[in-house]
C-alpha cells in the first residue's frame, strides 16, 4: 500500500478488523502467524495515516517503524519487558498498539496524547522521552536493576541512526560494553545519517549470524576455545574481520556487543525470526535496520524531512470556501535562518552551530550561502 498525494490520505477510518480484534493488553497478538502479522502491519499503516491526517503531527518516522513495532510486541512481554523508545516522534504505531488508539485524535491537545511517550499515560512508555540519544543508558540503567532484583526482563533500545551519533549514546554503548547487562539495541536505520548499505552479500550474512546454528556453534567454540591460550582470540578476531568485509558492525563488536545486521526493517517475517533468536542470548545485543522513513506514502518517502511532521488535514470544501486565505506567518525557524545569514554577511566572525536537525533550526541557508 502506497499512499501517492496528500490527499489521498484517508479522513475515514479504514477498515481493520485484526487490530480491532486485539485487546489493549495486546494478549493474543504473540499468538498470532507470520501471514497476520504482515496483515496486522497493514492495518496499522492504514490507521497510522488516518489518525496523523486528522490531528497532524510526526509522521515520517512512524511510517517507518510499523513493522518494527509489531515484531517487538509480538516477540517481547510487553509491557513486563521494556522497550525504550529514542527521541519518541516515532511511538504513534506504539500507542495505538498499546491500548491509546481511540484517543489518537487528542494528540497534542489539552488533557489529550501527548506526541512523545509519557509513563503517566500508559505501563507501556517505560520512559518519559523527548531529548534524543538517551534510550540506551535509559535501557542499561533497567537492565541493571533487574538484574540486581533477580527479575527476568528483557530491555530493548530502539535508537536512529541520527541519534545514536550522540555523545550520550556512544557512553552508554561503551559502559554496557563494559557492564554487560542483557539488554538489545536496536538501530533503526533510515540511511539519513549513515552511509549505503552494502547489498545482498550483508543480508545474506546477517541472516546467518541470526541464526540458532550460528550462535550455537559460537558459544560452543567458545567455551573449546577459552581453554587454549590464543586460540579464542585469533577466532574472534576472524570473526570481526569477516563481519567488517560485508557489514558495519565492527565498531560495535569492539565495543564489546554482539552485532547482527544490516536486516530489511519492513520484512517482518525474518525480523521477527531475528528477534526470538536474540531475545534469548545473553549480554549486550545489537540489531542493526534499515527503514525507510514514511514508508507507504510516496511524498514522505521521497521527502523524508519535509515530511517529518504534517499539518492537520482539512476537508476538501474548506479549501474551496469564497473566504480570502490568510497570509500564513513565517516560522520562527525561518525567521531566525535569515537573520542569521544577514549577520553573517557584515560579521565573518559568526559561526551557526546546529542543535540538531540543521532542517528544523533553519540553518539550511547558511549551510548553503556562508559555508
Amino acid at each position: 500500500m502506497i499512499v501517492g498525494m496528500i490527499e489521498d490520505l484517508p479522513t475515514v477510518r479504514p477498515s481493520t478488523p485484526l487490530l480491532d480484534s486485539l485487546s489493549t493488553d495486546l494478549d493474543g497478538l504473540g499468538q498470532l502467524e507470520s501471514h497476520e502479522l504482515v496483515r496486522l502491519a497493514e492495518e496499522l499503516r492504514h490507521d497510522l495515516l488516518y489518525s496523523v491526517a486528522g490531528t497532524g503531527g510526526h509522521f515520517g518516522a512512524g511510517l517507518g517503524v510499523v513493522e518494527l513495532t509489531v515484531a517487538l510486541h509480538h516477540v517481547f512481554n510487553t509491557p513486563h519487558d521494556r522497550i525504550v523508545w529514542d527521541v519518541g516522534h516515532q511511538t504513534y504505531p506504539h500507542k495505538i498498539l498499546t491500548g491509546r488508539r481511540d484517543r489518537m485524535g487528542s494528540m497534542r491537545q489539552i488533557e489529550g496524547l501527548s506526541g512523545f511517550p509519557k509513563r503517566s499515560e500508559s505501563p507501556f512508555d517505560t520512559f518519559g522521552v523527548g531529548h534524543s540519544s538517551t534510550s540506551i543508558s535509559a535501557a542499561m540503567g533497567m537492565a541493571l536493576a533487574a538484574q540486581k532484583q533477580g527479575i527476568d526482563r528483557k530491555v530493548i533500545a530502539v535508537i536512529g541512526d541520527g541519534a545514536i551519533t550522540g555523545g550520550m549514546a556512544f557512553e552508554a554503548l561503551a559502559h554496557a560494553g563494559h557492564e554487560r547487562p542483557n539488554m538489545l539495541v536496536i538501530l533503526n536505520d533510515n540511511q539519513m545519517s549513515i552511509g549505503h548499505n552494502t547489498g545482498g552479500l550483508a543480508t545474506y550474512f546477517a541472516k546467518i549470524w541470526a541464526s540458532k546454528t550460528y550462535t550455537a556453534l559460537r558459544e560452543g567454540s567458545k567455551k573449546i576455545l577459552g581453554h587454549v591460550r590464543g586460540a579464542w582470540d585469533l577466532a574472534k578476531k576472524t570473526e570481526e574481520h569477516m563481519k567488517g568485509m560485508v557489514a558495519p558492525g565492527t565498531m560495535f563488536e569492539e565495543l564489546g556487543w554482539h552485532y547482527i545486521g544490516p536486516l530489511d526493517g519492513h520484512d517482518l517475517p525474518q525480523l521477527v525470526s531475528t528477534l526470538k533468536v536474540m531475545a534469548d542470548l545473553k549480554g549486550p545485543q545489537f540489531l542493526h535496520i534499515r527503514t525507510v522513513k514514511g514508508k507507504g506514502f510516496a511524498p514522505a518517502e521521497r521527502d523524508p524531512v519535509g515530511y517529518h511532521a504534517i499539518n492537520k488535514l482539512e476537508p476538501a470544501k474548506a479549501a474551496k470556501s469564497a473566504v480570502p486565505v490568510k497570509p500564513k506567518a513565517p516560522k520562527y525557524q525561518d525567521v531566525f535562518g535569515q537573520w542569521l545569514c544577514d549577520l553573517a554577511k557584515v560579521d565573518n566572525r559568526v559561526v551557526g552551530i546546529t542543535p540538531a536537525m540543521c532542517e528544523g533550526s533553519g540553518m539550511v541557508q547558511i549551510r548553503q550561502t556562508i559555508p
